[in-house]
């Protein structure tokens, strides 16, 4: 079994900054990616941020030059530098992993419960 946790959103002022951090653990034998996406009310989930293994990251175009996403391979977290944060930022963030489960050898596309990040002054 995997989970993933994510932590660090909370309300922040327009052009304030944040931190999300997710945790994985559990049966994991290797993760190839991690990444955000996020989802705002009515509308669907959208790709956020993801690295992949060997370092590789992609961002959504609306969020390029604001957001950082990082990685602490040893700790199996991910992180999510938010800055210059906009009212339109405000969403549910959810953490996902694609992996290996250490069990079986099975693939997993893994997400967290979520966490909500407000930007409003």
């Amino acid at each position: 079994q995997v989970q993933l946790v994510e932590s660090g959103g909370g309300l922040v002022q327009p052009g304030g900054s944040l931190r999300l951090s997710c945790a994985a653990s559990g049966s994991i034998s290797s993760i190839n990616a991690m990444g955000w996406y996020r989802q705002a009310p009515g509308k669907e989930r959208e790709l956020v941020a993801v690295i992949i293994s060997g370092g590789r990251t992609n961002y959504a175009d609306v969020v390029k030059g604001r957001f950082t996403i990082s990685r602490d391979t040893a700790k199996n977290t991910v992180y999510l530098q938010m800055n210059s944060l906009k009212p339109e930022d405000t969403a549910v963030y959810y953490c996902n992993a694609n992996l290996m489960d250490s069990r079986n050898r099975n693939a997993i596309n893994a997400w967290g419960k979520g966490t909500l990040v407000t930007v409003s002054s």
